[in-house]
């Protein structure tokens, strides 16, 4: 948004979207870029699905909570760290005081009458169908955030979720355990007993939860979601997410210690009511990293209005150059031309791009190939694909011809010969043609001249 009057003094709003950062000095860049990205977090939170996501997930989890802890149980009794499980979670639930100990108990209870050995194929069938679901739940979460359309596949979902329910707690609980055997260390104790070192080790102490609550985020963050997350924006995103756990965490604290009016009204339940609260806080927390990730690793999308998909000319120019570029790569004989690759060349914004590509999926002009990395390739001999075909289809799936131009033969008469005009202008002209590096509209034009 541009002021109408040139004398008019643009607003602090303004000058924060339509500055060029190349001319700020780097302090006053990285200001800018904060308060771009906290700008379009608020967006994200309170127009985008985060918030339903982070609900959806709190129901899924108090179906799964149970049976997930169950496997977890088995795997880490194994490696000899299940005794770690239970300090664990009672930091996890450390904000809400007494009423958080007491409901990792009752789960805890639950989890020893739950003996996975004797459940039998159908009743471990089950258990870890309700795990995966969990897991399969984030991953739509974090595909959601990461603009992801094409889920894993029934194969790779399988085992992939194992790996992550079987080794992710193997690896999270071991490393509690080193850690609570290194501060016990006699070493340790008697560094703790020298007043400098001691005051200083005692407040590295005090990071440990933080530190395990950003591993188990980068954890999250690298391998659920469908896509190739770099370390740095998965690093940073969740770092991020455990300093906000952390702080809300201490406001949640003081709010549940003074929630009594919780109690007197629902009595038994408000420790669920309180329990509840702090899962969807802490699914919303595990969002909102992903999301600084994803704008760590596409910066360009930080946009201050929302995606809107174009329409009419400028619609048909981008799906005709979407086009343009797959078929060049296609007829060079490389490999398959990737989204990443896609977007470099364009300079869109990734999310209208995958919209784009969706839609020449849809229309059955392109197809993706299933190796690694993903690639897009023509469903159609490029020499056969017209491209007055290609516009007749682009055409009727954008927007359709209202009712009204029935009533009026003369109107709908003129935008037949029109589209007969272009039929005949463009002749038989094809991808091929237009992808050709010597592609002139001087000779490709049913061999006559262009005017």
């Amino acid at each position: 948004m541009t002021p109408t009057d040139p004398h008019t003094k643009p607003t602090f709003w303004e000058r924060l979207w339509h500055a060029d950062p190349a001319e700020q000095p780097r302090p006053q860049r990285l200001a800018t870029q904060l308060l771009q990205l906290l700008w379009v977090l608020r967006r994200d939170i309170f127009i985008g699905e985060l918030n339903l996501r982070a609900m959806s997930l709190v129901y899924t989890t108090l179906l799964s909570l149970v049976p997930l802890l169950a496997v977890s149980f088995s795997m880490l009794k194994a490696f000899g760290v299940h005794n770690q499980i239970e300090p664990m979670l009672i930091n996890f639930v450390a904000p809400m005081g007494e009423m958080g100990v007491e409901i990792i108990n009752r789960v805890l209870e639950f989890v020893e009458r739950m003996k996975v050995g004797v459940l039998g194929s159908v009743g471990l069938a089950i258990l870890l169908f309700t795990v995966i679901s969990l897991v399969q739940k984030i991953e739509q979460a974090l595909n959601y955030v990461w603009r992801v359309k094409q889920p894993r596949t029934i194969v790779r979902r399988f085992s992939d979720y194992l790996s992550v329910i079987m080794v992710g707690p193997v690896l999270i609980f071991s490393a509690m355990g080193m850690s609570a055997s290194i501060r016990n260390h006699t070493i340790v104790q008697q560094l703790l007993e020298m007043e400098a070192l001691g005051t200083l080790i005692l407040l590295l102490g005090k990071l440990i939860p933080f530190l395990f609550v950003t591993t188990a985020f980068f954890f999250i963050y690298l391998f659920i979601p469908n896509t190739r997350i770099g370390l740095r924006p998965a690093l940073l995103g969740a770092a991020a997410a455990g300093g906000l756990w952390q702080s809300i965490g201490l406001l949640f604290g003081h709010f549940a210690a003074g929630a009594t009016s919780y109690a007197a009204i629902y009595s038994g339940l408000a420790i669920l009511i309180l329990f509840m609260i702090w899962l969807y806080l802490n699914w919303l927390i595990l969002l909102i990293g992903a999301q600084i990730a994803y704008y760590i690793q596409y910066p360009r999308q930080i946009r201050r209005e929302p995606l809107t998909l174009p329409r009419g000319l400028a619609y048909r120019q981008l799906m005709v150059l979407l086009m343009v570029s797959i078929v060049r790569r296609f007829e060079s004989e490389a490999p398959p031309i990737t989204l990443e690759e896609l977007n470099q060349q364009s300079e869109l914004p990734r999310d209208l791009l995958e919209l784009l590509l969706q839609k020449l999926l849809s229309y059955g002009f392109i197809a993706t190939c299933r190796e690694e990395p993903e690639g897009y390739l023509p469903t159609t001999a490029p020499e056969k694909l017209q491209l007055n075909h290609f516009l007749q289809v682009v055409d009727s799936n954008d927007t359709p011809p209202p009712t009204w131009l029935a009533h009026e033969s003369a109107i709908a008469q003129l935008f037949s010969s029109l589209s007969e005009a272009r039929e005949e202008r463009l002749g038989a002209l094809n991808f091929s043609q237009l992808a050709a590096d010597n592609f002139s509209l001087r000779t490709c034009i049913d061999g006559r001249g262009w005017v």
